[in-house]
């Protein structure tokens, strides 16, 4: 187990000849789930997605309206209808990207694959050379071009504004963009919290319930492991989150549907044991992932109590949705477990960009998952987009990651934001400390890396 602290092997050894033994109580912090909204709205599955996308850009709207007017000045905003109106004069569009890609999930190809009618193509992302830009709002699209426009960075479902004019074959040249940024903070007054929040995904309980990662990083939030050092610092940790994929990692394939049954089933049943275990001493928030026994679809429900029985009759354990939104103490914490920002990826293509840099701009976007219900599944909501920011939060993650990363993110209207890259418990063994009162963040490993 290697902490980043650099604290020697020794440290965390019971020191068998003390008989003084000490005995800490774990600190305790107010919870409250805020994420209830994505399982109390109504689904409405006879609805067109499209309401999805006409609820995201009228709320946007009207949060880019005054910050284009402060950016741009007295600049006339003009609806596509209206747009031919204004050719060659410099305006204001409102409205949401879209990528036109032909690799794109689609359910005809994949019948046409199925049917062996077109040949089978894997590809890892939805990117080619023909890919086009386009802005459109409730009735029209508008191609944009320019050198202001990198293909690689736009991404379907941003609402945006963009600032150019009308050419005379009818494409729009965009000067300028502006993006609705993340929500103000409700609050500027000092926060008071106390305690430690520990961040892991990917646990792949499949494989690795019996490893020795996961066993010592059990005692070591349980406080069997350690001196008595590290079983005080142990002491101060009041939640747990864990961001997803805690069955599974990954699309095992089986050669027999009662196979995969028989080892999802007892899997569960393994994790219900482990998860209790951990609840037993310490509040523990469990958010499925997508190789959970849940809904595909965003946002994905908590895992059903019948699945975890025993884990489910703690008062210290909370199965919830992904995405996730809640309050830790005076932090407000939001966070998937990666399905938002790997689709991103293969929107963009740009494998080499960060999930610190997606986060960041999800951020200036005010939107969670933008892809969805595009690229992304989604459940077709219709009265409103449940996955628009509606606060700042302090802390905002995402899981099942290659590696750890954070930064402290600062916007422009007093916004400060920890941003964190979970990475894989099941590759890593990798754990993310997150300090509540000053949001410092560390990681500690319980391999040999």
């Amino acid at each position: 187990m290697v902490h980043t602290t650099g604290e020697k092997c020794n440290d965390l050894l019971m020191n068998s000849e003390n008989k003084n033994l000490q005995v800490f109580e774990r600190k305790q912090t107010q919870y409250k789930d805020l994420a209830k909204k994505f399982t109390s709205t109504k689904r409405d599955y006879s609805k067109q997605f499209a309401h999805i996308y006409a609820a995201r850009l009228a709320e946007l709207r009207s949060v880019l309206i005054p910050r284009v007017q402060t950016k741009w000045g007295n600049i006339p905003i003009v609806k596509l209808a209206d747009l031919e109106k204004f050719e060659g004069q410099e305006c204001i569009l409102i409205g949401t990207l879209y990528k036109h890609q032909q690799w794109k999930p689609s359910i005809l190809r994949e019948l046409s694959e199925e049917h062996q009618l077109t040949a089978p193509c894997s590809r890892s992302d939805y990117c080619s050379e023909k890919d086009q830009p386009f802005l459109e709002d409730e009735m029209l699209r508008v191609k944009l071009v320019g050198e202001q426009v990198d293909i690689k960075n736009i991404v379907t479902g941003v609402v945006c504004a963009i600032l150019g004019n009308e050419n005379n074959d009818g494409t729009f040249m965009v000067k300028d963009w502006c993006f609705p940024n993340c929500p103000p903070k409700t609050s500027l007054t000092k926060c008071t919290s106390t305690g430690k929040l520990v961040i892991v995904s990917g646990l792949d309980l499949s494989k690795s319930s019996e490893s020795l990662g996961t066993c010592l990083f059990v005692e070591w939030l349980c406080g069997m492991a350690g001196n008595v050092k590290v079983q005080k610092d142990g002491a101060s940790i009041v939640n747990l989150i864990i961001a997803g994929n805690t069955i599974k990692s990954n699309n095992t394939k089986y050669s027999a549907a009662d196979t995969l049954a028989k080892e999802i089933g007892e899997t569960t049943k393994t994790a219900d044991i482990f998860l209790s275990n951990l609840a037993s001493c310490c509040c523990v928030t469990l958010m499925p992932g997508e190789y959970d026994p849940t809904n595909s679809m965003f946002p994905q429900t908590p895992l059903h109590p019948c699945l975890l029985p025993k884990s489910s009759r703690l008062d210290t354990f909370k199965s919830t949705t992904n995405p996730w939104i809640g309050k830790i103490g005076e932090q407000i914490i939001i966070g998937t477990s990666g399905q938002s920002i790997n689709d991103i990826v293969k929107a963009t293509g740009e494998t080499n960009t960060s999930p610190i840099e997606w986060l960041e701009k999800s951020l200036l976007w005010r939107h969670m998952c933008p892809t969805a219900p595009d690229t992304l599944l989604a459940c077709p909501y219709y009265e409103s987009d449940l996955f628009i920011l509606k606060e700042c939060p302090d802390i905002y993650f995402v899981g099942n990651t290659d590696k750890f990363e954070t930064k402290l993110w600062k916007g422009d209207e007093n916004q400060v934001v920890r941003l964190i890259s979970v990475p894989r418990f099941s590759t890593t063994y990798t754990a993310v400390i997150v300090n509540l009162e000053n949001l410092e963040t560390q990681y500690i490993s319980f391999g040999d890396a």
